[in-house]
């Protein structure tokens, strides 16, 4: 049975696998930021740094995104490769329902499952979201679904259903005030909301320029 640091070991190697050819906003890079933030914020906190470790890593490791929306895809594919790799079922069911729990699904979905493990991931995951790196894979998406930079004609919907933000298709910008600026006061641990805070207040000097720039204001 192979020990803790040759399940992280392996699992690393399979998620490069699965992602080598991801959109650049969910590829093997957003996965190793989201797991040095993880071990980061796992400093401060009580937990189980195996299930946070696996949770990290697999967390995306088929975004619903691109799977025509469906959830089920990334849980299934994550368990069978778990279970393959001879981990417990107790810290495999653990890091299933991480993965089935972590995502932001528009912010008026109430979260089935709680644990100290999944806070962990959650934030590591949601301050790979905000701040500069934030922007830049805000705007990446924005580019690869071919969206408007921003219309002012078009207003953000901050009352949007779980399939409503999962179907939007509305400028990048307004993606800021439907996810990104509220992503802040949703922080589980004290390192993350430490972290946040800095990263949302470069997400609002961002966005401050880029009004001026888009009315020309000098």
């Amino acid at each position: 049975m192979l020990n803790t640091e040759d399940q992280i070991t392996r699992t690393i190697a399979f998620v490069k696998e699965q992602l080598a050819n991801a959109e650049g906003g969910h590829d093997w890079f957003h996965i190793e930021r989201v797991y040095n933030n993880a071990l980061l914020i796992s400093k401060t906190e009580d937990v189980d740094l195996l299930v946070v470790s696996l949770g990290a890593l697999l967390h995306d490791i088929a975004d619903s995104k691109f799977h025509d929306g469906d959830e089920s895809v990334g849980p299934k594919i994550a368990r069978e490769f778990l279970f393959n790799l001879n981990v417990d079922s107790i810290v495999i069911e653990h890091v299933i329902n991480i993965i089935d729990n972590i995502s932001f699904k528009g912010g008026h979905v109430t979260q089935q499952f709680h644990s100290k493990e999944l806070d962990v991931v959650q934030d590591a995951d949601r301050l790979d979201a905000i701040g500069a790196i934030g922007i830049a894979r805000c705007f990446n998406y924005g580019g690869f679904k071919n969206r408007q930079l921003y219309n002012p004609e078009i207003k953000p919907n901050l009352k949007m259903t779980k399939e409503e933000y999962k179907n939007s298709n509305a400028p990048t910008i307004n993606h800021f005030y439907e996810k990104l600026l509220l992503l802040k006061d949703k922080m589980n641990t004290q390192t993350g909301k430490k972290i946040a805070l800095e990263r949302h207040q470069y997400m609002e000097r961002f966005l401050d320029q880029f009004y001026k720039e888009w009315k020309g204001i000098n």
